[in-house]
């Protein structure tokens, strides 16, 4: 094997670089003001050098917009028909929490304060969260249920964070799902 080939990143490691420099720089980006972000400190608690943060996701400000971007997670979260989305999106929820460490909508509970960043995480929240689900739901009352179902599901994210080791990590997704989606799945459909 040549010296290249030794130092070259396989995609595995490449991934879980980038996956480390997303969960910091969410961290980062919730919990303080943007102006006191910076690449160096995301890179550091990532474990990264701050130019592979460079390489991977640019300026500061292209950064923060993908960290601040629900998109690809309200995708994954309600692909899946209708009579089925209360069950889909607990299942996808806890699985990619514990495949990824990661929890699709919860850095949006840590924007509520009144900075310009902040503001910008909740409206794309509304416009991509809630604002897509409730444009999917039949019947009266779509917004409202829409936004009952994201603040379960962000509850669901909250109880499993807090308690890691507790009853509900030691749960089956499939048995959470069977146990939460019921709720979820009477405001899906009305």
């Amino acid at each position: 094997m040549t010296a290249r080939a030794t130092a070259a990143a396989t995609p595995a490691e490449a991934t879980t670089g980038k996956d480390a420099i997303l969960r910091a720089a969410r961290r980062a980006f919730t919990q303080r003001p943007y102006a006191e972000v910076t690449i160096r400190g995301i890179a550091a608690d990532a474990g990264v050098s701050a130019s592979l943060v460079v390489k991977h996701f640019g300026r500061k400000e292209e950064l923060f917009n993908t960290v601040a971007d629900f998109g690809p997670a309200a995708e994954e979260l309600f692909d899946a028909p209708l009579d089925r989305l209360g069950r889909h999106m607990v299942l996808t929820l806890v699985r990619r929490r514990r495949e990824q460490q990661a929890d699709p909508l919860l850095r949006v509970v840590f924007s509520l304060g009144n900075h310009d960043e902040r503001s910008l995480l909740r409206d794309r929240f509304h416009a991509q969260v809630t604002g897509r689900l409730a444009s999917l739901l039949p019947g009266p009352e779509a917004d409202l249920r829409a936004e009952l179902i994201a603040g379960q599901l962000i509850g669901l994210g909250a109880t499993l964070g807090l308690h890691r080791e507790g009853a509900g990590a030691l749960a089956t997704a499939e048995h959470l799902a069977d146990l939460y989606a019921p709720a979820l799945q009477r405001l899906v459909t009305g």
